[in-house]
């Protein structure tokens, strides 16, 4: 039986060097700190608009192409929004009971040019947290990509952020959360970020239903170039997304830095080889989903592992998603447009339970970040295994009443067949992508 309290009491220092924690105490801002973050908070903003948007862009239909770039832009516009208004509080406040951070802090309240987070200036921490409240959401664009109503999805993502990722957010990363409680090691989001992402895409995707030309007719991504281009802003901006998460220009920062691009690397190489084998030839199109696999693979654990443990966790996400990417397609035929669930969900749950193994001294490369004395890896691996459970439950529970409810709202999420076929480039917006 899993002895809660002794977990409590024995994971406590490890959290301190594994976590991006939560410091509520007041103290003098580090210049080196802030310097970085200010550069991680631009590059994490730069993976969204423009790395995720010229990556999903890329991978869909040209008829779709300016669909995708507007619905990454506006999400990135109104998450911003309501962040200011009542998503930090949620996430950050400081209310006690582990749910939520209570509304002391809406519209920013006590927020100053003189407010301290550890020790890097508060409204630098709540622009970078701003950007990973961005970027989940705009995760799941490429579930139901080609297929959802504008209307419907900027109703969507207001909910869903406000019910989903804000709550979630405040279990994993604020000190008062149930799970940071607990002990839970997400040092970038692998839970926070990319369960939920995971979860609400195909969640999403199974209740649209399939695009009308879903293993009908080849759906070949219209410009694979811009797809590329894309890919290497995320693997660019992964460094702030992972190395930012350390909050400081520290020791640990340059190595979270470095078992990110560990990862990804061989992620690349993992997924390249497979099809390599299985078809006869490398694709270009395995190679930037191998490395995507690899980042999200990473995401938890980064804070935890060296380049080694890097290194493997990037070829064990290569290969496992790989194949969940053709187990979802191929046997449960389930059109999650551009593998959110398959790279994201799947990379995020592995690298979650990852995080457990490689956070030993023995692999994790680095002294300050093996286990609290005490602290058994099967007791690790049951908290994270709870941490996965309950933000995958959740998000599964709550994405498919907004679904409904957004549904009865909009008079239906998907767009008619004759809008489909049309493209939604026109029938949303009455613009084209390209002119010729």
């Amino acid at each position: 039986m899993l002895n809660i309290k002794k977990i409590l009491l024995t994971s406590a220092a490890a959290l301190m060097a594994v976590l991006p924690a939560v410091a509520l105490a007041q103290g003098e801002i580090d210049g080196a700190n802030t310097a970085w973050i200010l550069t991680a908070t631009a590059l994490v903003l730069f993976m969204t608009v423009p790395g995720l948007s010229l990556f999903y862009a890329g991978l869909v239909q040209s008829k779709n192409v300016l669909s995708i770039l507007m619905q990454c832009f506006s999400i990135a516009a109104v998450i911003s929004i309501i962040w200011m208004m009542y998503g930090y509080s949620i996430a950050f406040g400081p209310a006690e009971g582990g749910w939520w951070g209570g509304l002391s802090k809406v519209f920013l309240a006590g927020i100053t040019v003189d407010s301290v987070w550890g020790d890097i200036p508060e409204p630098l921490f709540v622009a970078f947290q701003m950007t990973f409240a961005i970027i989940t959401p705009a995760l799941i664009v490429g579930a139901f990509a080609e297929r959802m109503k504008f209307s419907s999805i900027m109703l969507f993502v207001i909910l869903w952020s406000t019910l989903v990722y804000f709550p979630i957010c405040h279990w994993v990363w604020n000190s008062n959360g149930w799970l940071f409680q607990l002990g839970l090691i997400d040092f970038a989001g692998g839970t926070v970020v990319h369960v939920t992402a995971g979860v609400a895409a195909v969640t999403m995707a199974v209740m649209l239903g399939k695009r009308r030309e879903f293993k009908v007719s080849p759906l070949i991504p219209h410009n694979l170039t811009m797809t590329f281009t894309g890919a290497g802003m995320l693997w660019v901006g992964w460094y702030g997304f992972n190395a930012g998460s350390a909050l400081g220009a520290t020791g640990g920062a340059g190595m979270a830095l470095l078992a990110t691009h560990m990862s990804a690397s061989a992620g690349a190489l993992t997924w390249m080889c497979i099809e390599w084998v299985r078809h006869g030839k490398p694709s270009g199109l395995g190679a930037v989903t191998g490395l995507i696999a690899g980042l999200a693979t990473i995401t938890p654990a980064a804070g935890s592992v060296g380049p080694a443990g890097g290194m493997v966790i990037g070829i064990m996400g290569g290969f496992i998603c790989f194949f969940a990417t053709h187990y979802l397609k191929n046997q449960l035929k389930i059109d999650d447009s551009l593998d959110v669930f398959p790279v994201h969900g799947v990379g995020g749950i592995l690298g979650t339970l990852m995080a457990a193994v490689f956070i030993s001294q023995d692999l994790g490369v680095f002294s300050g970040n093996g286990y609290a004395e005490g602290m058994a890896m099967g007791s690790q691996l049951m908290v994270q295994v709870i941490g996965i459970l309950a933000t995958g439950i959740y998000t599964l529970v709550v994405t498919v009443i907004l679904m409904k409810v957004v549904g009865a709202v909009t008079s239906g999420n998907r767009v008619s067949v004759e809008q489909e076929r049309t493209g939604l480039d026109i029938t949303d917006h009455n613009e084209k992508g390209y002119s010729m």
